[in-house]
């Protein structure tokens, strides 16, 4: 005889399935004001290439040294796979985000491969930049600068 408890428990057991492959390897990346969410998806051979805020790359980057400072962590890496990378990045300057982006493909590798790790960490693509401007302080001119000194 089938009660209600019992058909709760199929049911709740039914909704369990088997964790499916990862799809992608997510990571953040941030340099002064800039913010990078990676997102790194493996492909078999079809690539689709870079894509920042839904923009290629060449489009949103067009400087040249931009675009091979985002690549290099994956030139560094020289792994046989292929990836397809989209970026959401926001605040800050081009260089800002352009580094932002490179921190967050080089920790999304580390998530896809842990052996990549020394090698990335000795180029020093896995450290975090935390250089920021200083704020301006009440009574200065700027964040250290002050008014000129009067004696009278």
């Amino acid at each position: 005889m089938i009660t209600k408890k019992t058909a709760k428990k199929e049911e709740k057991e039914e909704k369990k399935v088997a964790p499916k492959a990862v799809a992608y390897f997510y990571a953040i990346g941030k340099r002064k004001t800039a913010v990078a969410q990676v997102r790194l998806y493996p492909t078999d051979g079809t690539e689709k290439g870079i894509l920042v805020n839904d923009r290629k790359i060449e489009e949103y980057f067009p400087l040249p040294r931009l675009r091979e400072l985002i690549k290099s962590p994956l030139l560094t890496a020289g792994s046989g796979v292929k990836f397809d990378i989209t970026a959401k990045v926001n605040g800050g300057g081009v260089n800002a985000q352009a580094e932002a982006i490179r921190l967050g493909i080089s920790r999304a590798l580390v998530k896809f491969n842990g052996e990549l790790k020394k090698s990335l960490r000795d180029r020093g693509f896995l450290t975090r930049d935390a250089r920021k401007v200083e704020r301006k302080k009440p009574g200065l001119k700027k964040a250290r600068k002050s008014p000129q000194w009067a004696k009278r």
